[in-house]
């Protein structure tokens, strides 16, 4: 990279980000995700690197800086795209639930299988497992848009719950003393703590977009968001819920049925704030996304596929989460299996929070060949997937999924 002159750099900068348009443009007809084409790049470029001579090198703090803006564009613009109506209450109750028992069943059999092989303790395992058993928004939301209306806010609302309550997972179990009536008070206090902050910030930024009369005020917005996500951090609050609740309140601004704000802030004025937030954010989220992808890409080395205990612990992980969304889509949410089943895909936030594992809990000998396996494969799955999801939505007929049907059991 040294030897990189700075015309050169610009042009390898824009190109990737012009691939990236055309990967975006060339999955609506193949159906296979613009974001597993991104990682395939970059490992197609590390291949080339190696085979070159050519030695790059990427710190791990860049990747992990963009997996975490990345997933705050993501999760605030999943809450730019929700409606919150009372006719979607049974697909909000079940897209929760399914995130949360899918990630429960998934994290105790990915801790099996790790204690198994990796005869590690078992509080150990348990953190590894639940990174693993977190649906990536990052990778679902961009690639939904084959799927009906229906199965496109189901799987949104269910990718963004499972984020979230990942990571209120992982920030609970590697906090210290976990299992003490006293930790988990604490963590009871955080959670109400961070809903009600998320209400009072969620109206001073709106105060923010809604008062400030210049005209560069979008970008002031996303730093702060940025601000309070990793104060958040700092503080052990879940800051990614007031992110998601400041996206849903700038879209269901109808819904407050509060007169003052209803006067000083009329929806005709919200309208075109919400247009252009959800506008910019899109094309960060974009940006952001293909940035930390080709660099996810190009981190892996394809060595890992000739290594018998990647392909065996990957494989069975693989097949753990597969089934147990299947089992549990089938029998609880009681809908259509296709193709809600394959989207299984492990990316973004599984990456940022294995950068994020203690010391204290991290193993003596882990392959990191089996996170870029999962990766890769669970991907794949969706990609399959989508390939095969050819019906038209006006040629699809629905099981009716979010009704009780007697006939299932």
């Amino acid at each position: 990279m040294e030897n990189l002159n700075v015309e050169e750099l610009l042009i390898i900068i824009c190109s990737v980000v012009v691939m990236s348009y055309v990967f975006s443009i060339v999955s609506q007809y193949i159906r296979i995700p613009s974001v597993l084409l991104l990682l395939v790049a970059g490992i197609a470029l590390r291949f080339l690197s190696d085979n070159s001579g050519m030695s790059i090198v990427f710190p791990e703090k860049i990747v992990e800086s963009l997996g975490i803006v990345g997933l705050i564009m993501i999760v605030l613009e999943a809450g730019l795209d929700l409606k919150l109506e009372r006719s979607k209450i049974p697909l909000i109750r079940n897209s929760f639930f399914s995130a949360l028992f899918i990630l429960i069943l998934s994290s105790a059999l990915v801790t099996a299988i790790l204690y198994y092989w990796m005869h590690e303790p078992l509080n150990k395992c348990i953190v590894y497992a639940i990174p693993l058993s977190i649906m990536s928004s990052s990778i679902v939301i961009p690639s939904i848009n084959p799927l009906t209306m229906q199965k496109k806010e189901f799987l949104v609302y269910e990718a963004s719950f499972s984020d979230i309550l990942g990571i209120l997972a992982f920030n609970y179990l590697t906090a210290g003393d976990t299992f003490s009536a006293k930790s988990a008070g604490i963590f009871a206090i955080n959670i109400v703590f961070s809903i009600l902050l998320s209400l009072v910030l969620s109206f001073l930024l709106f105060l923010i977009l809604a008062k400030v009369k210049m005209n560069i005020k979008f970008f002031l917005i996303f730093a702060l968001l940025i601000l309070i996500y990793a104060g958040g951090k700092i503080l052990h609050l879940p800051s990614l819920i007031i992110i998601l609740v400041f996206g849903l309140m700038i879209n269901n601004w109808e819904k407050i049925k509060i007169p003052f704000l209803q006067r000083y802030f009329p929806g005709s004025q919200v309208g075109p704030i919400h247009h252009l937030l959800h506008s910019i954010t899109a094309e960060s989220s974009f940006l952001i996304r293909t940035f930390f992808f080709i660099l996810f890409g190009f981190s892996i080395s394809l060595s890992f596929l000739g290594e018998q205990e990647v392909i065996y612990v990957g494989s069975l992980i693989v097949l753990a989460l597969f089934i147990i969304r299947v089992l549990y889509l089938r029998f609880f949410v009681r809908t259509n299996l296709f193709p809600e089943a394959f989207f299984i895909p492990r990316g973004l936030i599984t990456i940022v929070l294995f950068y994020k594992i203690p010391d204290a809990f991290k193993f003596s000998n882990f392959n990191d060949g089996i996170l870029f396996f999962i990766i890769l494969v669970t991907s794949i799955v969706m990609a399959i997937g989508i390939i095969f999801y050819r019906k038209k939505p006006e040629q699809i007929v629905e099981e009716g999924q979010f009704t009780e049907r007697a006939d299932l059991l």
